[in-house]
C-alpha cells in the first residue's frame, strides 16, 4: 500500500478511535518502489500493531518466527494472554532468525531479484495465454483473471488440477472481490513457472 493509501486508512482508524492491525510479513518483497509500513505514518504511530516473522523474508516457513511491534500499552496487553499460550519461540528458530539478520541480506536480496524475474515471466505469460493479469509490486502470488474462459474460478481451479496436473487457488475464497479469479504462487522455480504455463495453456486451449 502506498503512502497515501495508508494516510486515508489513517482518517478512519483516529475519526474512529480503532486500533490498526498490519500484516507486514511480506515488507521485504516489494519489486518496484520501497514498502510503506503503516506505523510510520504520523497518527498511526500510536495505533498500530505491526505483525512480522522470517518465514517469506528469509524462507523460513515452518520455523514459527515471528514478532509484534506495538506502543507499551498494546504490547503489554498482549503479553498477558502471549505468555499463557505460549512459552517461547522454539530456540533453533531463534538462533536461526538470529543469524539471518545478521548476514544474509545479500541472498536476501539477490532472491528478491529472483521473485522479479519469475513474476515478470509467470505474469506475462499468464496475459499471453489469455489470463488477464496485473503485475503485482510484492510478495510472490499472481491474481488473474480466468472471466475470459466461461468457468467459474472455483471450476477452473478444479479442472485445472483434474486434467493438468496444476494446483490454484480459487479466487472467491478471499472474499467476492476475488471471484472469477485465481491466486497462483511463483515461488517455485522459471522451470516449474514454464511447465506450469504450458500445461495452463493445454488446458484452456482443449476447453
Amino acid at each position: 500500500m502506498t503512502a497515501a493509501d495508508l494516510k486515508a486508512i489513517a482518517d478512519i482508524v483516529t475519526d474512529r478511535d480503532l486500533v490498526l492491525i498490519s500484516d507486514e510479513v511480506y515488507s521485504e518483497l516489494t519489486y518496484e518502489g520501497s514498502h510503506c509500513a503503516a506505523a510510520t505514518i504520523g497518527s498511526l504511530r500510536e495505533r498500530t500493531i505491526t505483525l512480522n516473522g522470517f518465514s517469506k523474508t528469509y524462507a523460513m516457513t515452518g520455523w514459527r518466527i515471528g514478532y509484534l511491534c506495538a506502543p507499551k500499552e498494546l504490547s503489554d496487553a498482549a503479553l498477558k494472554i502471549h505468555q499463557y499460550v505460549m512459552l517461547c519461540a522454539p530456540v533453533m528458530g531463534q538462533v536461526g532468525a538470529l543469524e539471518a539478520i545478521r548476514s544474509a541480506e545479500d541472498e536476501k536480496n539477490d532472491m528478491v531479484n529472483e521473485y522479479r524475474l519469475r513474476r515478470n515471466m509467470f505474469v506475462a505469460g499468464l496475459n499471453r495465454i489469455g489470463l488477464t493479469c496485473h503485475v503485482p509490486e510484492g510478495a510472490f502470488y499472481a491474481f488473474p483473471s480466468v472471466r475470459s474462459t466461461g468457468l467459474s474460478d472455483v471450476e477452473f481451479a478444479e479442472r485445472l488440477l483434474k486434467e493438468q496436473g496444476v494446483a490454484v487457488v480459487p479466487g472467491s475464497v478471499f472474499g467476492p472481490g476475488g471471484e472469477d479469479h485465481l491466486r497462483c504462487a511463483y515461488a517455485v522455480s522459471r522451470k516449474e513457472i514454464s511447465e506450469a504455463l504450458g500445461r495452463m495453456e493445454a488446458f484452456i486451449q482443449g476447453l
